[in-house]
């Protein structure tokens, strides 16, 4: 069992990211602090004094996990980014998804520009970020566009003739456009302004230091507070999220730790360059094996069970056959995947930065795996008392009817695998199936499947959830490996009609299975279990069993989720491709380089003519013809 008041006692007192979990190990909760030691136990104090939402939070926190950061200002972003991923119950969520800023440079022009985004692209510019501070971002910009006279303007060629802008006559821009600097003078400022956005800040910070000594020295106090500000301004951008690689898009960053009880395999995720999340893995190791020989098996096991591969992993210990390893794991990505042991850079430094939330997690990390367990065997109790039920009352004995649900051996946790059925459409369009997995209370998402209905016309859910059993388990019995593996039972997000409409497949293919329906209650909350015996329907309530509870309420939410978002993704392409499709003279190619450059209609709609004609293969009349078609 986790003890908190143990585990308050390891806190550190240093700025983090800390996450409250519920019983079922869901997170409920995500804060930052500028000390995890004082905040965290803040929730834990007298309940006097507490509004009734952060009551209602404390009431379902069953354990706290936290990662450590290098700042406050780092806290804030990595919340940001673990909030959106995991959408707990008692955040406030964001519906327009806003994003910090970052700084981009464009060097696919002749003359790189300097401009704030929020939006990262695969368009061979060079971004630094994400920065909390936007107004810091503003002055950095200003002041570098200042110091290095750098091109404002976005014209990309420049023809002969051409007239330089204001910028230029005020001396605010070196004139590339016109020949007054060449290009190679240019760039020695650009790759300055690379190097200090990558931090090498000093020379700058002296050199604006002694500007301002000088100024007001000469009693220009005006100009003294603008250096004076400027100062401020890069002091706070030197606080940039160290947990973002830039531009470097899909990461692993894998390193072993040593608990009290066992051997782990940490990943740290890294999705667009931004730290989402961390697992832990434990390993079984033996007193000879080497870190490097843990790291080797961890990678060929952990990826090769069919896991989204990343474009590169991060290794803590160099590992022999890197090479073989690389050409394998490419091999099921179906793209280069690299395995890096960084000794310098930016990659170096990030592994040092888990290395060091390695040294915090250390004290608690055997505790979690213990209060795991407890909670994996306590459901595995509850789950298979509603089977010996199931059997009971349908003719058998309660010894294990189906699947291989009994084949734990002693004192084994029995981790029972469901599979958990939905169906999701608007008014019969689209109409789509997902498919969610379960082993015990961890989700197998590389089991996860989606279906796209075929035979069915109209708002038919029954019809479609007969489709998509019945297409399951044709393909197991087809030998598909992808749908080797048989469940111990079906959970179907619905009531007794769904559960008589898959039974009626399954019993036409003489497969035996228990299915339950997962009822709800007129507020739409997770009630009761249904399921059919030889007698008629029976139910089992879940409110008087809260681990069981929660658990039915967590596949539930997940398998509709998971409908959901396969549902809107088909309507948001039929839409996309409907919409370009209708403008005369954009075929395929052309609308497919479209939404590459732009990301979204809504941002062809609103873009200019300018813009549109430099996207590759749109040509002045067809910008013309997009422009008259959103207009």
């Amino acid at each position: 069992m986790f003890d908190i008041k143990e585990n308050l006692k390891k806190l550190p007192d240093k700025p983090g990211v800390y996450l409250h979990k519920d019983k079922m190990g869901q997170v409920i909760y995500v804060g930052k602090a500028s000390s995890l030691k004082n905040r965290v136990r803040q929730y834990f104090q007298s309940s006097r004094s507490m509004d009734p939402k952060v009551r209602a939070l404390v009431s379902h926190i069953a354990e706290f996990e936290y990662i450590t950061t290098a700042s406050e200002m780092e806290a804030l972003i990595l919340e940001c980014n673990l909030i959106k991923q995991h959408m707990p119950k008692y955040n406030v969520l964001l519906r327009d998804d806003k994003t910090y800023p970052y700084i981009k440079i464009t060097l696919g022009e002749e003359y790189p520009r300097l401009v704030k985004t929020r939006r990262l692209e695969k368009d061979g510019a060079r971004y630094f970020g994400p920065y909390a501070d936007v107004t810091s971002v503003n002055q950095i910009l200003d002041l570098l566009n200042h110091i290095y006279r750098l091109k404002r303007c976005s014209a990309r060629s420049f023809p002969e003739n051409f007239r330089p802008c204001l910028n230029y006559h005020i001396g605010e821009c070196s004139g590339g456009c016109i020949k007054a600097i060449s290009r190679e003078e240019y760039m020695e400022g650009i790759q300055q302004v690379i190097q200090f956005l990558n931090g090498k800040t000093g020379p700058l910070l002296d050199s604006l230091k002694q500007q301002m000594e000088t100024a007001s020295e000469n009693l220009h106090f005006e100009a003294a507070a603008e250096f004076r500000d400027c100062i401020l301004s890069v002091k706070s951008l030197e606080q940039k999220q160290n947990v973002v690689i830039l531009g470097a898009g899909d990461i692993d960053i894998l390193t072993i730790l040593q608990g009290a009880r066992n051997y782990y395999g940490v990943l740290f995720y890294l999705r667009d360059g931004k730290l989402s999340g961390r697992d832990l893995v434990p390993l079984q190791v033996s007193e000879e094996d080497s870190r490097e020989d843990m790291t080797k098996a961890f990678i060929e096991q952990y990826y090769s069970d069919t896991r989204k591969v990343p474009g590169e992993i991060l290794i803590q210990y160099d590992i022999p056959e890197k090479e073989l390893l690389e050409e394998f794991l490419s091999d099921l990505a179906g793209r280069r995947v690299r395995i890096t042991h960084p000794l310098r850079g930016e990659k170096k430094a990030t592994l040092e930065l888990v290395k060091k939330d390695l040294i915090e997690m250390a004290g608690s990390v055997d505790a979690k795996a213990l209060h795991e367990e407890e909670r994996e065997k306590l459901l595995g109790e509850e789950m298979e008392g509603i089977f010996n039920e199931y059997d009971v009352l349908n003719g058998g004995s309660g010894g294990g009817s189906c699947g291989d649900r009994g084949s734990g051996a002693g004192s084994e946790i029995r981790k029972f695998r469901i599979e958990a059925y939905d169906i999701s459409n608007i008014n019969g369009v689209d109409s789509v199936g997902a498919m969610v997995v379960f082993a015990g209370a961890k989700k197998v998402q590389k089991d996860y499947r989606r279906f796209r209905i075929r035979t069915v016309e109209g708002p038919n859910d029954y019809g479609s959830l007969q489709e998509v059993v019945y297409r399951r388990f044709k393909r197991l019995q087809e030998g598909d490996p992808g749908f080797a593996r048989m469940p111990d039972a079906l959970f179907i997000d619905g009531g007794i009609g769904q559960v008589q409409v898959v039974v009626k497949v399954l019993n036409a293919m003489k497969i035996n299975l228990p299915v339950f329906g997962m009822a709800k209650d007129d507020s739409h909350r997770t009630k009761e279990l249904v399921f059919l015996t030889r007698e008629g329907t029976m139910t089992i309530p879940l409110r008087e069993r809260p681990l069981l509870f929660r658990y039915v309420g967590t596949i539930q939410e997940e398998v509709h989720r998971f409908a959901i978002e396969y549902h809107r993704g088909l309507r948001g392409k039929k839409i996309q491709k409907s919409a370009l499709d209708e403008i005369a003279g954009i075929g395929p190619t052309k609308r497919n380089r479209l939404l590459t450059a732009f990301g979204s209609i809504d941002a062809i709609r609103k873009a200019s003519l300018e813009e549109l004609i430099q996207v590759e293969g749109i040509r002045p009349v067809d910008a013309e013809n997009i422009r008259s078609f959103f207009q």
